[in-house]
């Protein structure tokens, strides 16, 4: 077996108690190791992306147990794309929480922030709906922590919220998993896709049942309308590093319906027909729309980032909703973009907040105002999916994939749409935060909390204290990500198309989970079977005598 296959689980998982319990009172070091781990994250996967690229399906059996008995993880080309996508994303969001000392205003910061890699890490490579489960929550346990890092009232509030709607979530999600155990006898999601498709009849109305109630729990961890009200506040409150990461939290939620709804409920399983695309595509439209509005329409630019994400989940999840391989094809290459803009305009919405405060409304003129307003200016229009950047082009994607389906006008008209009224939310923010504070006179005293101004005597007198420049290449490196993604548009849409195609013909997936079902977990050796047999004969013959 390829041990690196669990490296990246094991990596946060032995790391995390290691700070928690020696380096807690050094924050420096917690840093380093922290750093250090998540660059490491980043070879692997980098690693695994490779071994993965040919199309080649890798599975680890924890233990030597085989499928479906035992734990397994499954590589392929989706779930590599996806890890390598969590630990790029890890690493920026990283650097940006050192930079602007976010770690150092709670407890525990680099600790929980491994811990939700495990988690998201694991839920990407899992071949199990029951450690699916398990990682959902190691990765919400970890941010229910982040989510209230740094306290505050309102910050507490929304993490109050966040808990309780996860909960109800993780609570369904077992109700789910229990009546498919019941029906099929088992949650290995290969050995799910052979049993499912041989269900009789008669015996489907349980399994339709746990179909449905496993949609609505990623339906919730995706942010679909009209389970997606815990979002906005949550995000809008959160420490910035965290609300950047939980960018890939709803992928999260996406990629398990990719997942689920083409491997063990697939388009073509009789079963389940026409109980996911029936009202999946017209419920993503309107999170489409409600996410527009919510931009058009936010006083605060928390919120209005936040709803900007559920514009982008949106969009994403309507692709996804098409179930063709184009259409996947599109969603695989707007996950990567949406993912990289999102967690950009959280961290400059950070960068803005901290230095003007989160109204979004004319005010002095902040420190650094050109650059971030150029930050700002790049990462909202590619989120409203403007050109040049990846945004514009993986809409254009998910459009050309919809023109045969029956909602295709409906699916352009949102769309379109929505993207219009997105920039003109953000061109209105832009507006009120950079252009018309030209107006009004500087005021230094709104500098970040961590950027101290200096009164220095003598010389010219006050002077500010230079602004760290780490959260700056953090954000200036997911952008970076946007035009790479942009130039490299035709290699990254022949690997999603090879990603989506390989989806929709999960049989060689099935095949090399179940390969080893039937083997021995050892094989005997020739001497001991022969001594285990005479003894066998013997202990027969005793019996014989015994009972004559």
């Amino acid at each position: 077996m390829n041990h690196l296959l669990i490296a990246p689980i094991v990596l946060p998982a032995l790391v995390a108690p290691f700070i928690i319990m020696a380096l807690r009172y050094h924050i420096d070091l917690q840093r380093i190791f922290s750093l250090a781990s998540n660059v490491l994250l980043v070879a692997i996967a980098m690693a695994l992306a490779v071994q993965a690229a040919d199309g080649t399906v890798q599975v680890y059996e924890l233990g030597d147990w085989q499928a479906p008995f035992g734990i397994v993880l499954v590589l392929d080309r989706l779930s590599a794309m996806m890890v390598l996508l969590t630990t790029v994303l890890a690493l920026a969001v990283n650097l940006y929480a050192v930079g602007s000392k976010w770690d150092e205003r709670g407890a525990n910061f680099h600790p929980l922030f491994l811990f939700q890699l495990m988690g998201i890490i694991g839920a990407f490579l899992t071949g199990d709906a029951f450690n699916l489960f398990v990682f959902f929550e190691v990765l919400l346990i970890a941010s229910y922590g982040l989510m209230i890092h740094g306290g505050g009232a309102r910050r507490f509030r929304a993490g109050v919220q966040y808990v309780v709607f996860n909960l109800l979530g993780s609570t369904l999600f077992l109700f789910a998993l229990g009546t498919i155990y019941g029906v099929t006898g088992t949650l290995n999601l290969a050995d799910l896709a052979v049993r499912v498709a041989e269900l009789p009849a008669e015996d489907t109305a349980l399994i339709r049942v746990g179909a449905i109630m496993l949609l609505l729990v990623f339906a919730i961890k995706a942010s679909l309308l009209p389970l997606h009200f815990w979002l906005p506040a949550s995000y809008a409150n959160a420490p910035a590093p965290v609300a950047a990461l939980f960018a890939i939290m709803t992928k999260v939620g996406a990629y398990s319906i990719l997942r689920i709804y083409t491997l063990v409920f697939g388009p073509d399983v009789a079963v389940v027909e026409g109980l996911v695309d029936s009202w999946l595509l017209p419920a993503a439209l309107l999170t489409v729309a409600i996410g527009a509005i919510g931009v058009l329409g936010s006083k605060e630019i928390g919120r209005l980032m936040s709803f900007g994400a559920i514009t982008s989940v949106g969009t994403l999840l309507t692709a996804i909703a098409l179930f063709t391989p184009e259409a996947t094809a599109a969603a695989l290459y707007y996950t990567v973009h949406s993912t990289l803009a999102a967690a950009a305009l959280f961290l400059v919405a950070d960068m803005v907040r901290q230095r003007q405060g989160d109204d979004i409304a004319p005010k002095p003129v902040m420190a650094q105002s050109g650059l971030i307003s150029v930050l700002f200016f790049i990462a909202a229009i590619a989120t409203a999916g403007m050109p040049p950047l990846s945004g514009f082009l993986g809409k254009l994607l998910i459009l050309d994939a919809a023109r045969d389906n029956t909602l295709a006008v409906w699916v352009w008209a949102v769309i379109l749409t929505s993207s219009l009224i997105t920039i003109m939310g953000f061109a209105r923010a832009g507006t009120m935060i950079f252009w018309k504070s030209h107006g009004l006179p500087r005021d230094d005293s709104m500098a970040e909390p961590e950027i101290e101004v200096e009164h220095r005597q003598g010389g010219d007198g006050a002077r500010t204290a230079p602004t760290p420049a780490l959260p700056f290449v953090a954000t200036f490196g997911l952008l970076a990500g946007l035009v790479a993604l942009t130039l490299f548009a035709g290699p990254m849409m022949r690997y999603t198309s090879a990603t989506a195609n390989d989806l929709f013909a999960p049989q060689a997936y099935i095949e090399t989970v179940l390969a080893n079902r039937d083997r021995p977990v050892s094989d005997p050796d020739p001497d001991e079977a022969a001594d285990y047999d005479a003894g066998q004969d013997s202990a027969s013959e005793a019996a014989a005598e015994e009972s004559n």
